[in-house]
């Protein structure tokens, strides 16, 4: 027996903002908004989805999950995602293919250059 991936969870001080915010960055769509619980898919039937829970706390340290994004044109890309409110850190990625940035409340996530 084996399981499904149903969703990835995210802590958020303002869930409905940053859903939206993700919704926008991959093409995806609210597909559930509750109280205190947003979910983000790229349809309504299709798994799996992002949810945004409310925290009451500012993020601390490090991600230890974090999405990596491939684009088709990566500095492109950035440039969007910086213009939407992402903003360049450091994790101590030095010189890699990657360029990391975070979210509006400051998770991580990385862009990767095109494949080939």
């Amino acid at each position: 027996m084996t399981s499904v991936w149903e969703s990835l969870t995210v802590d958020a001080r303002d869930p409905a903002r940053l859903a939206r915010w993700w919704a926008e960055a991959l093409g995806y769509r609210v597909v559930a908004e509750r109280p205190g619980e947003v979910e983000i898919r790229q349809s309504a039937d299709r798994l799996p989805g992002i949810v945004f829970l409310p925290v009451s706390g500012d993020k601390q340290g490090r991600n230890r999950l974090h999405l990596d994004l491939r684009p088709a044109d990566q500095e492109a890309e950035v440039e969007r995602l910086v213009d939407m409110g992402a903003r360049h850190v450091d994790v101590g990625q030095g010189d890699a293919d990657r360029t990391v940035l975070a979210d509006p409340e400051g998770n991580e996530f990385c862009v990767l250059r095109q494949r080939g």
